[in-house]
């Protein structure tokens, strides 16, 4: 029950953590280009804004496709930290992005088009790092229990460097950040406008918006399972790590210009089969 409790919790608390990320991501930003850059809590304005908006509907599935985005979304949070089945919660957010690219589909215009096309593309080049992550965390723990991972007497970094180098690297494409940022992006230079959310406005938009800060917290989430185990001190690790994490993807972001979808998927795919496969390997040796 208590697990319950704290996976609901999350669902209010996901969204508030994603949209502070979003906003030091903002300041993060105009700091590495020398600018003074928007306030911390001007994502949350932005969204206040948002829903005070009348949206201007492109078809009658658009809003129910949007809120089933923002449902799985928030659902994948509630599976995490109420220690789910990790291929349970992979699978929501898989669903999740996919009711995205239904949305940008059925609106039937060429920037929506085009990257509801390059979003699938993303998904499929992250599938495989973050399936084979699933199979290497039964291998480290002997479960795919979320809750079972929060047992172990040593964090799953440990066992699983492997992994957690290509998760780094499938967490750019997951962030829609530079240089993995073909079908979205929240800067100036995306040649397709906004990319998937164009023909989005308004409180839908809204929706779309909640989903995203709600992604941000599930993906962090995800970095801080390699690092928790059961002393209390590993949520310190958790922390710290987390933090690396978004400085190091934030930097990234800012360093790298756009590559092709091309090499996206030569570079995701050669990762996760070269570090991810390694390091199963290694699992599967230790299981002999």
């Amino acid at each position: 029950m208590n697990a319950y409790i704290l996976g609901a919790v999350f669902i209010v608390a996901a969204p508030l953590l994603g949209g502070l990320l979003s906003g030091l991501d903002r300041v993060f930003a105009a700091r590495m280009q020398g600018r003074q850059g928007p306030p911390v809590v001007q994502p949350f304005y932005d969204l206040s804004k948002l829903f005070q908006k009348r949206a201007n509907i492109v078809n009658r599935y658009q809003a129910l496709l949007v809120f089933g985005h923002l449902v799985f979304a928030a659902f994948t949070a509630f599976m995490i930290f109420s220690g789910g089945d990790i291929l349970l919660t992979l699978f929501c957010l898989t669903l999740s992005e996919v009711f995205l690219c239904m949305t940008a589909s059925s609106a039937n215009g060429p920037y929506s088009s085009m990257s509801s096309q390059r979003e699938l593309m993303q998904i499929m080049c992250v599938e495989p790092m973050l399936l084979l992550m699933a199979i290497g965390y039964y291998l480290a723990t002997g479960s795919f229990m979320i809750s079972d991972f929060l047992k172990a007497d040593t964090p799953a970094i440990v066992k699983m460097p492997g992994f957690f180098v290509g998760f780094l690297v499938i967490l750019i494409v997951e962030l829609r950040k530079s240089p993995f940022d073909i079908s979205s992006s929240h800067h100036a230079h995306q040649e397709m406008v906004k990319g998937i959310t164009t023909d989005i406005s308004g409180n839908i938009m809204g929706m779309s918006e909640l989903a995203e800060w709600y992604e941000v917290a599930i993906m962090f989430a995800f970095s801080g399972l390699f690092f928790i185990d059961r002393h209390p001190i590993s949520i310190l690790f958790v922390v710290l790590a987390a933090l690396a994490v978004f400085f190091f993807e934030n930097l990234v972001d800012n360093v790298f210009p756009r590559v092709k979808w091309e090499i996206m998927f030569r570079v995701c795919w050669g990762v996760s089969f070269v570090a991810g496969g390694a390091n199963l390997f290694f699992l599967l040796m230790m299981q002999k």
